[in-house]
C-alpha cells in the first residue's frame, strides 16, 4: 500500500504537471473507483476545472479546484498515479483517465482496483478524522506521547492507525520500531518516556529517508513518471523474508492484529 513517503512522493511529482492546468476530459473505466456520486456527476463536475494546488494529508491526494472545491483519492493497496502524453506509455489496470489542457494526461493505474475518488467541499471532511501530520514541526515527543497514553493495543497497531498519527503504514511502522529497538507486541501505554522518544526520532528519520529515495516499489508502487522508488533497498526489516539482521539473528515474521509484522527478536527485545 502507498504510505505517507509514496503518497508525497506521488504529489511533489505530479504537482508541476497538474498546476494550473484546466481538466479538459475525464474517462472512468471501473464506476466504484467513485464513491458518494454517480461517474456522470463526478466528470460533469471536474471537466472545464482547473487545478489550484495537490496536497497530500496523511494517505490521502486532495486536488484543490479553481471553483473552492476539491476532488479526494486514496490509492488504498495497489493504486498509482502516472502522468503520460499518450496511453501506449502505462501498463494495464488503468481504472480512470484525466485529460489536461496541454495534453497531458493523468492514468491511475490500479491493479487490485481498491482505489478510491470523490468530490469534497471542505478538506476539513477528510483531515478532521485523521491524527497529526507526522513531519510538521508541531508532531513533537510529547505529542507523540499523549497520542500513545491509555492505548492497550500493540504499538504496532496504534502507529498504523490513521486517526492517531496521519501516513504511517504497514511496512514504515516495521522499520520505525526496529530503529527504535521497540518490539512490534508492546501495548502502546506500556512505553516509557525514553522509549517513547526513539519511536518519535525514528519517525522523523525513517519517513524523511523514505521521501529522499521516492518511496518503495516493493509491489504495485510507482511514481508518476513510471520509475521505481528506492526506499525498499533501505529496509532492515520490512518484507525481509528469510533475511538475516545486521545482528547475525534471524528477521521474524509474525501477525499483529491481522497485519503481517515483521521485526527482529535479538534487536526488539
Amino acid at each position: 500500500m502507498p504510505e505517507l513517503p509514496e503518497v508525497e512522493t506521488i504529489k511533489n511529482e505530479l504537482l508541476p504537471h497538474v498546476k494550473g492546468r484546466t481538466i479538459t476530459d475525464v474517462e472512468i473505466r471501473r464506476d466504484s473507483t467513485v464513491r458518494d456520486t454517480t461517474p456522470e456527476e463526478f466528470k460533469s463536475c471536474l471537466i472545464g476545472r482547473r487545478i489550484e494546488n495537490l496536497e497530500r494529508h496523511g494517505k490521502y491526494l486532495v486536488f484543490d479546484l479553481d471553483n473552492g472545491g476539491h476532488f479526494a483519492m486514496h490509492m488504498k493497496l495497489s493504486g498509482s498515479l502516472w502522468a503520460k502524453a499518450s496511453e501506449d506509455e502505462v501498463p494495464d489496470y488503468v481504472k480512470a483517465v484525466f485529460t489536461l489542457d496541454d495534453g497531458t494526461k493523468i492514468f491511475l493505474r490500479d491493479p487490485r482496483a481498491f482505489a478510491r475518488m470523490w468530490l469534497v467541499d471542505n478538506v476539513c471532511e477528510i483531515t478532521d478524522k485523521l491524527g497529526p501530520e507526522p513531519l510538521t514541526k508541531e508532531f513533537t515527543s510529547e505529542i507523540l506521547a499523549e497520542r500513545l497514553k491509555g492505548k492497550n493495543a500493540p504499538i504496532k497497531s496504534v502507529l498504523i492507525d490513521q486517526v492517531v498519527i496521519a501516513g504511517i503504514g504497514n511496512m514504515y511502522a516495521d522499520e520505525i520500531l526496529y530503529d527504535a529497538g521497540i518490539d512490534p507486541r508492546r501495548a502502546a501505554r506500556g512505553l516509557s518516556k525514553e522509549e517513547v522518544g526513539r519511536i518519535h526520532k525514528a519517525i522523523k528519520r525513517i519517513l524523511p529517508q523514505a521521501i529522499a529515495s521516492k518511496g518503495a516499489s516493493v509491489q504495485d508502487y510507482f511514481r508518476p513518471s513510471g520509475e521505481e522508488g528506492m526506499e525498499q533497498f533501505n529496509f532492515k526489516v520490512a518484507h525481509q523474508k528469510k533475511a538475516t539482521c545486521s545482528c547475525g539473528g534471524p528477521i521474524v515474521r509474525i501477525v499483529v492484529r491481522g497485519r503481517g509484522t515483521y521485526y527482529c527478536p535479538n534487536c526488539q527485545k
